[in-house]
Order: structure tokens, then C-alpha cells, then sequence
């Protein structure tokens, strides 16, 4: 029996132990913030995908029971001493006592490192299923505006705990300036300026993430806001904010820049000289309106946005065939002819199976041949949300994590596909082949999670899938819930993909990367749109007219002394070059040539094209096709905007200098300049041209220099040559402004 000393040294040693258990840190909530603050669970430490020096911990805290066994079971529990707490390797490291590579995380004198010596000395308990958890993150303020010379700004947080509880942890949460170069934020959350601009702060706790937005502004004592008249809604968001920022819009473009503007933005064609002229002296008020509502039930209104969704939709001849290619670009093309809603055009889409000849939408499978290919396509083109980051460790900028990205895949896991036509363009290549493809759904297949090594369990994106009801399958069940008014990111993204198409710059730019650290521009514009967009019906056409009817969309490319330096507010217009199918079409329809494409009836426009065919290698350096190419027409390999490239480069600047399809267009013995040549008013001739190419009568002192080179010209087609090359050449003619 043991002696009573040895009772009372038992029980003092429970007692110590169990005090010190009882006032342990938690594992959940204040260790996983120690880490976090630290920064070692970044994706530049130890939370890399490999880790670091052979430690690695899950990306941002988000998979805590693996955590828990990376610090405590992980090489044999050597990086933690619960009999000698400060020895510890995790905290000795921490604190750059031993050889650190990521240097010194952490202050001895720090609540970090009381934290985590005090749960490692309490046997580091782990988390229970009993904790009190984070239920929420409030931070303020949300959005404050600082004027000169106001240069800092305090953030506090709070969290609730599911107690009801609430905690202040502004010392314990983490600041991410979401810009570089702006600001600059203490560990504390004191935010200085450094710049003067519209800095963006991710303040973190945990798995808990608010943005806060500021505007740093320069005093402007001078400043008298112009008063713009708003002619919707779209205008109200734009100016309230540029009042803000002390930037007056510019002024309204010209009817000129109007008509070429609005013909190459819906029609993806220049307007004709006649078109031009007439709305140019048409003086009703309402003219614009009017114009649009032509244009948009013009049938290259349908051609042009149906080039759009081919781009993104993967639609090219290598993985589709010739067949299945045109049967997709021609069923998109009747989508945009008819106006069908969008939410119906994608559920057609997502929800399609069958022959890939006469189900024509069953070829976004097609182009999509894995369960993660088709998952990160659905996410990027119809939720404007980028997923790939997710498919090797949790997203390092997002809210999704592994097991969702595997769990969103098995949605799309049965799809399968059965080859009516087994004769392959290229036996290396299994994807690839002629011929028709049935698409039918095959419950045998399943998606394996490697995380977990188990079958991945299907999962909406951010929601749980239901319970199938009566004969719906997997896919009629995902279209429905994608498209639906109820999911906030569907209809989101496709207003903010047309806002991108019309503007030059999408609210959420890129337009495919919605994400806490990416915030709109126009946070209250986007809601507005969403919700028009929802109440017309998804009405892409509705949606297209309310934007151009805006005084925002209609304001001049030439900046004033307040906006020079704004690219990113709506105050003026940015020009931009022009698309491959743009400058393309616009050149031969203005010089009355028609197109040679290879592969298509002679007189197809680059825009009513179904798409890049089956070929391999690359085209000829002297024919259309390679134009194009140089003018960033895509491959269609991707499912995002950016793989059409508008960067300008040398090969383009030659293209129109000395490149063979601007030469052949303007030497074409019949062509516009051959009828010209009938016209004995030299005035007459330069009007046409200057008409035809730019939209826009020529200005006195450009009149007078090209009608004197006509009169004295002795080989007068020459001279013409001369002048519309000289036009094609000019910024007018590439630039959309």
C-alpha cells in the first residue's frame, strides 16, 4: 500500500496536471492562430505543397487534425518536449535559437510563443469535437476614405465564438495588403499609407476571412465635381464613386466614336461608310438607343457573341472533329440568335449526354475529358471561380480546399463516352479522334480523393448536393443548382464577363477569379447588375443595352486634367486594340474584299468562323489564318478570356506596315479604290475613304493634303493605294476608343 507521502505527492502532481490541463491553450483556436500569425503555414513555408525542410502543415491552418499530427506524431514527436516545454524544436527554430532557414518567426516575449509553450507544457491537447469554435469575423471599419492629410487607419477584429462568446484578436489576426506597394500593416493592424490609391486589406482569423477596403486621397482644394447627368443606375454607381475620388468623367464621345464604338463591340465589325455618314446627321435625342437595338438583332450580333462562348468553351476542330466542331459553334450561335436565356443555355449544357453530332451540346464534354477537367471548366466559365490551385493543396488565395475541388470533380465523375468511329487522328494521343461520340453517364466510374486515398463523395461547389429526386441524374441536378438565381456567384460572373466585353475591364478583373482577395471595383454596381440580370431573366441582350445606355459606356477616350491616371474607375475610356476577327473583318468589309479562309466558302468573315480545325502545325506565314494568329486569335486549349492574347508586338506593327494580307487587300484590282477611281472629285474620294475606314469625315488640313496628292497624282491607283494604307494604318483604324 502506497506510503501517505507518496498519496500526497499523487495528489499534488493530478492537481498541477489537471489545473494545467484545464488552462490549456486551445489546440483549435488559439494554437492554429499562433501558427498562422507566425506566418508558418504560408504557401512560401511550411505550407507549401512539399513543405519545408522536411515540416510541412496544411496551407493557411485549413486542415487541422493533420496539423495537429505534423507537430505532435510526425517524425516521432521530436519537435515538441512536454517535459522540457522551451527545448521544444518547434519553438526553438521559431525563435532563430537554432539554424531556421525561414529566420525568426516568433518573440520569446510574444503571446506566440506563450501560447504554444503553455499548450505543449499542458500535454498538448488536441482539438475536440466539444470545442468552442469560430462562428464569425467582424472587423472594422469595412471601408473608410482618408483625406490628406489623414495617413493611418486602426483595424480592430472580433470574433463570436459558438458559446455566443466574443473575443477581441485584432493582436492575433492576420493583415495581407492585397496590393503591393500601397500600404503597409503592423502586426497590430495599424494600416499607413504609403501611396495614395484604393488599397485592399484581407484581414484572417483562422478559417475566417473579411476584406476592407480604403481610399488614401490627395488633397485637391481646387476640385469642383462636374455634376454629370446619370442616365441609369450604372452611371449612379460609376460617378458616386468618382465624386469620391475627386475624378470628373469625361466628356460624351462624339456620334462618330459612338457608332464605330457600339458596331465593333456587338457586331465585331467597323461600321460601313453609308451606316456611318447617316447616323452622323440623324439629330433625333434618341438615336443611340435606337442604333443599339439594331444592332443587337443584326445576325453578326450573333455571330460575334457566339465567338466569345467558343473561345471559352474549348470549341476547336482537333478534340471535336470537323463535324462535332460546327454542330457546337452553329447550336451556341442559335443560343445568341434567339436570345435564349443564359440560365437555359448553360443548364442545356451542363446537364446534355448523347451523340456529339446531334446533341450538339454535349461537345462541352467532349472538349472536357476528365472529371477535374470538366469541374474546373463548370467553375471558371459559369462561376467565374478558378479551382486548379486546389487540386494538389488547399487554394493558397480561396476558400476551396482539396476535398472540395475532388468532391465538385466526382459531381461530374460518371461521365462516359462510347466511340462510334475508333479511327484516331494520332495514335499517341488516346483523346484524340475522329468520328461521332456518344456522352452517357456510367455509375461504375468513380473519382478517388488522394488526400484521403477513398472515393471522392460527390459535392456541389460550396453546397451539398441533394438527394436525387425521381429520375434526375447527377447532371440535371448540378444544372439546375448552377443556374440557379439562388447560387450567388452564376449570375454574378456572367455580367461580369459582359461588363468585361463591353468595358474593356471586368468589376472582378480577371473576370474568372471571384475570391475574397480579389474584390470588385464596384461592389454595389455588380449587386445592382446580378440582380437586373436575375429579374430580366438572364437576358443577355437586356443587360448589353443597359450597360451601352449609360453615360459611362458613352464617355470619350480623351482624359482630363482629374482622370489621366485612372484605368480602373470607368472615367474615360482606355483604348485598346482591336481583336484578330476585328481588324480582320472591319479591313475587308471597308475595302469591299471578300476573305479567303482556308477551309470555309469563300466570303466567310473571320467572326462567323466555327473555330481553329484539326490540323496540326502552323499555318502559312503568308495567308489570313497567320494574321490572325499574330493577333492573338486562341487555340481555344483553355477555358479562360486570357488565352486571347491583346499584348502588341513587332509581328503585328509589320503585319500592317509590309504584312501580305494588308498588301493583298489594298493592291485587289476590284476593290473599293477600283471604283474610286471613277470619281473625278478628289474631295469626294477622300471623304469615302476616311467614311469607310474610320468612321469619320477627314478634318480640313487632312482633306487638303490628300486631295492635293490625288489632283497631282500621275498614277492616280497608286496614290489611293498610298492613302488607305496610310489609313489602315492610322491608331483609329486598330484601336477600339
Amino acid at each position: 500500500m502506497p506510503s501517505r507521502f507518496s498519496r500526497l505527492c499523487f495528489a499534488a502532481f493530478l492537481a498541477i496536471f489537471c489545473s494545467a490541463h484545464a488552462a490549456a491553450p486551445s489546440f483549435r483556436n488559439d494554437v492554429m492562430a499562433a501558427i498562422s500569425k507566425a506566418g508558418c503555414n504560408l504557401g512560401t513555408c511550411h505550407g507549401n505543397a512539399t513543405g519545408k525542410g522536411g515540416f510541412k502543415l496544411s496551407l493557411r491552418g485549413q486542415d487541422i487534425d493533420y496539423d495537429f499530427k505534423a507537430l505532435t506524431r510526425d517524425v516521432s514527436g521530436r519537435r515538441v518536449n512536454a517535459f522540457m516545454p522551451e527545448s521544444s524544436l518547434m519553438l526553438m527554430k521559431s525563435t532563430n535559437q537554432l539554424a531556421h532557414e525561414g529566420g525568426k518567426r516568433i518573440d520569446a516575449k510574444g503571446w506566440e510563443y506563450q501560447v504554444l509553450r503553455d499548450w505543449i507544457a499542458a500535454g498538448m491537447p488536441r482539438a475536440g469535437k466539444d470545442d468552442v469554435t469560430v462562428k464569425k469575423l467582424d472587423v472594422t471599419p469595412l471601408e473608410q476614405i482618408m483625406d490628406e492629410p489623414q495617413s493611418q487607419v486602426q483595424l480592430k477584429a472580433v470574433i463570436t465564438l459558438s458559446d455566443g462568446t466574443q473575443r477581441d484578436v485584432t493582436e492575433r489576426a492576420v493583415y495581407e495588403p492585397l496590393q503591393n506597394g500601397l500600404i503597409e500593416v503592423s502586426r497590430g493592424g495599424l494600416v499607413k499609407r504609403l501611396k495614395f490609391g484604393e488599397p485592399s486589406v484581407l484581414v484572417r482569423y483562422l478559417n475566417h476571412s473579411v476584406p476592407v477596403r480604403l481610399i488614401f486621397l490627395r488633397a485637391s482644394p481646387g476640385f469642383v465635381w462636374a455634376a454629370p447627368r446619370c442616365d441609369n443606375y450604372v452611371d449612379t454607381h460609376v460617378f458616386s464613386k468618382l465624386k469620391t475620388l475627386r475624378v470628373n468623367p469625361s466628356n460624351v464621345c462624339s456620334d462618330e466614336v459612338f457608332i464605330r464604338r457600339a458596331s465593333l463591340d456587338l457586331l465585331g465589325i467597323a461600321p460601313s461608310a453609308d451606316e456611318a455618314r447617316v447616323f452622323s446627321q440623324d439629330k433625333a435625342g434618341d438615336k443611340r438607343m435606337r442604333l443599339i437595338d439594331r444592332l443587337l438583332v443584326r445576325q453578326e450580333f450573333a455571330d460575334f457573341w457566339a465567338l466569345k462562348w467558343a473561345d471559352v468553351l474549348k470549341a476547336e476542330g482537333r478534340t471535336l472533329d470537323e463535324t462535332g466542331l460546327k454542330a457546337f459553334h452553329q447550336w451556341i450561335r442559335q443560343a445568341i440568335a434567339q436570345n435564349r436565356p443564359m440560365d437555359q443555355f448553360v443548364r442545356e449544357m451542363i446537364s446534355s449526354r448523347g451523340s456529339t453530332y446531334h446533341e450538339a451540346p454535349s461537345n462541352f464534354y467532349r472538349a472536357n475529358r476528365t472529371p477535374e477537367a470538366r469541374a474546373v471548366a463548370a467553375a471558371q466559365v459559369f462561376m467565374g471561380t478558378r479551382l486548379q490551385c486546389a487540386q494538389c493543396h488547399n487554394h493558397p488565395f480561396d476558400r476551396w480546399t482539396q476535398d472540395d475541388y475532388y468532391g465538385w470533380s466526382a459531381v461530374f465523375g460518371h461521365v462516359d463516352y462510347k466511340i462510334l468511329d475508333n479511327k484516331r487522328r494520332d495514335k499517341n494521343d488516346k483523346h484524340e479522334f475522329k468520328g461521332e461520340q456518344v456522352v452517357f453517364l456510367n455509375p461504375k466510374l468513380t473519382v478517388e480523393n488522394p488526400r484521403t486515398g477513398d472515393e471522392a463523395r460527390p459535392r456541389f461547389l460550396g453546397a451539398d448536393m441533394p438527394k436525387l429526386a425521381g429520375n434526375q441524374d447527377e447532371l440535371q441536378a448540378v444544372a439546375e443548382w448552377l443556374t440557379s438565381a439562388a447560387n450567388p456567384l452564376f449570375a454574378r460572373s456572367q455580367v461580369n464577363r459582359i461588363w468585361y466585353h463591353l468595358m474593356g475591364r471586368g468589376l472582378v478583373d480577371p473576370v474568372d477569379d471571384f475570391r475574397l482577395t480579389n474584390p470588385a471595383s464596384h461592389p454595389r454596381l455588380l449587386d445592382d447588375l446580378t440582380e437586373d440580370f436575375i429579374r430580366s431573366g438572364f437576358d443577355l441582350r437586356h443587360i448589353i443595352r443597359t450597360i451601352m445606355l449609360s453615360r459611362t459606356y458613352q464617355l470619350d477616350s480623351t482624359p482630363n486634367a482629374t482622370n489621366a491616371a485612372d484605368e480602373t474607375n470607368y472615367s474615360h475610356v482606355v483604348p485598346r486594340r482591336l481583336s484578330a476577327e476585328q481588324l480582320f473583318d472591319s479591313l475587308y468589309l471597308a475595302l469591299r474584299v471578300r476573305p479567303d479562309l482556308d477551309g470555309v466558302e469563300k466570303g466567310t468573315r473571320a467572326g462567323q468562323m466555327a473555330g481553329p480545325r484539326g490540323g496540326r502545325g502552323s499555318p502559312d506565314p503568308m495567308s489570313p489564318e497567320a494574321f490572325l494568329i499574330q493577333f492573338g486569335k486562341p487555340k481555344r486549349e483553355l477555358d479562360c478570356e486570357c488565352e486571347r492574347a491583346n499584348d502588341t508586338t513587332i509581328g503585328q506593327i509589320f503585319q500592317f506596315i509590309s504584312g501580305p494580307v494588308v498588301g493583298r487587300v489594298i493592291h485587289e484590282k476590284y476593290n473599293r479604290l477600283e471604283s474610286l477611281l471613277k470619281n473625278p472629285d478628289p474631295g469626294a474620294i477622300v471623304r469615302d475613304l476616311f467614311w469607310a475606314l474610320l468612321a469619320r469625315a477627314p478634318a480640313p488640313d487632312e482633306a487638303k493634303v490628300m486631295e492635293s496628292l490625288i489632283a497631282s497624282s500621275q498614277d492616280r491607283r497608286a496614290t489611293l493605294e498610298d492613302i488607305a494604307w496610310s489609313l489602315v494604318n492610322a491608331k483609329e483604324f486598330v484601336l477600339r476608343r
